[in-house]
Formats: structure tokens, sequence, C-alpha cells
């Protein structure tokens, strides 16, 4: 577990943070259902800045004030100011946004606690893992206004799900349930309500209890392989692997195995 001052805060406008013990829980706060509006994207950009630069950082959670949604996509009414050169300045600050959170240094879980649409599944897409409240539902419903998603949901559900499904899903516009999501891949687990964070929270304590640099490292491998020749996944692979065997930490969790004790480690 990280050690470290054991609670900081920092919030901004409508996005809050909290880090315990090393793992942060990150939470969208724009009621009713927490919609994406340029307030809450630079909270996010400056929460998730804030994380990639804190040192004692071993995993986070995202999720969505109440319990209606954990982002249920854009504010639509922004949308009649917008002009084309608007348009894609703004969809182009998402998608950086989004970019930042995905290479978060450490594992960011999405705990999805209501409605994930449009932008909302966009933003759980871009974490490395989702678990779901059973009332879930996920959508990209931004062809049924006449527009597509924006924010990377073309790009990254087709890396999470099949390509077909994908289609099926950004082209109808339909909205599916947690247990569909699930047994499509899109989500790891489905919770009921009142767990979800309790599950969430269990998971990044796992991810917390491992070597940090060893984390940090096989998240980088593992991002960087998706978009590379399996040659050059291999290669990002080795790199980091040569890597953790000149830590501290790796010296200590062999010593832990073999001496039959819990690791201690340093981030070192």
């Amino acid at each position: 577990m990280a050690s470290g001052r054991e609670s900081t805060a920092f919030g901004h406008g409508r996005v809050l943070c909290v880090v315990e013990h090393g793992i942060a829980t990150v939470t969208v706060d724009n009621p009713p259902m927490n919609s994406l509006n340029r307030d809450v994207i630079n909270g996010l950009r400056e929460c998730f800045v804030w994380l990639s630069e804190y040192g004692e950082l071993r995993a986070a959670i995202l999720t969505g004030s109440g319990k209606r949604a954990f982002v249920a996509g854009a504010d639509i009414k922004e949308f009649t100011s917008w002009t084309p050169d608007i348009a894609e300045e703004l969809t182009s600050e998402g998608q950086t946004v989004f970019t930042l959170i995905e290479n978060c240094p450490v594992p960011v879980i999405a705990a999805i606690n209501g409605y994930a649409l449009g932008g909302g599944l966009e933003l759980a897409l871009a974490c490395d893992i989702r678990v779901a409240s059973e009332q879930a539902q996920m959508g990209l419903p931004e062809v049924t206004l006449g527009i597509i998603p924006g924010y990377g949901g073309t790009q990254r559900l087709c890396r999470t799900v099949s390509v077909g499904k994908a289609k099926q899903m950004i082209f109808t516009g339909e909205f599916i349930d947690a247990p569909e999501a699930k047994a499509i891949g899109l989500v790891e687990s489905i919770v009921p309500p009142d767990l979800l964070m309790d599950e969430a929270m269990a998971l990044a304590t796992r991810i917390a209890g491992n070597g940090p640099i060893a984390v940090r490292g096989a998240k980088r491998a593992v991002n960087a392989g998706r978009n590379l020749s399996i040659e050059q996944g291999m290669a990002v692979e080795l790199g980091v692997a040569r890597m953790v065997f000149e830590t501290r930490d790796k010296t200590e969790g062999v010593m832990a195995f073999i001496e039959k004790r819990k690791p201690k480690f340093s981030n070192q």
C-alpha cells in the first residue's frame, strides 16, 4: 500500500478528488445527470494533471455523484451555439482531456453508477477497467442528434468490444443494459448499486498493494501495444521488463515471496 499522507483533497468546479492511502476517488458532481459541460471538462483536465504528478498515487476511481448517472453525455443545449469551428475546437479539447485520463500513470477504474451515455460512455472507455451497477445503461446516441461520438468513442469502443458490436451501437444509437455490457466485454463486472463503490475500492486496493513501478510500467506497455504492431509492442514490453528489474521493489517482491511474507514496496 502506498505510504505518504493519509488524505489529500483537490477540487475544481464540478469535479472533486480525494486521495486516501494512495487511491484517488474522482467524482463528477454536476447534478442532476452529471452532464459534460466545459466546466466539467476543465475540472477533469486539472484533476488528472494533478494526479499524474502525484508520486504517491497507486490507483484511481472515477464515478458520478448521486445514483442516476455516471455521466449522461454532453450538455446538448450548448450545441445550439456551436459553429463548425467551435465544434472542432471543443471536440479536440475533449479528446485531449480523455487521452490524458487514458494515459494517467496509474490504473483508472470507472465505477458506472447509472447512465453512461455519449460523452459519458466515452469517458468510461478512457478508463482502464469498468465496473457497473446492475442499473447502469450505456450507449452512444449521438447519431440520433445528427452528430457522431467525438471524444474518442468511434476509436475506443471498437478496441474494447467487437468491431461489429461497436458499429451496431454507434450506428443505431441504442442503449444497452449492464448484463449485455458485461456479456460483450464492455464492463468487467456488475454489482448491486449499493456495492458499486465497495467493489471499485476493493479492486483499487488490490492494485495498490502491488509493486507501483511494475503496475505503472505494465499499464504503459499495454496502452502502447494497442496502437502498435505485435513486434513493436513486444519491444515496449521488453524495455519495461528490463526497467523493473533495476528497481528495489523487484528485489523486495521476490524476497517477500521466497520468505513467505507480504512485500513492502517503496516505489523505488
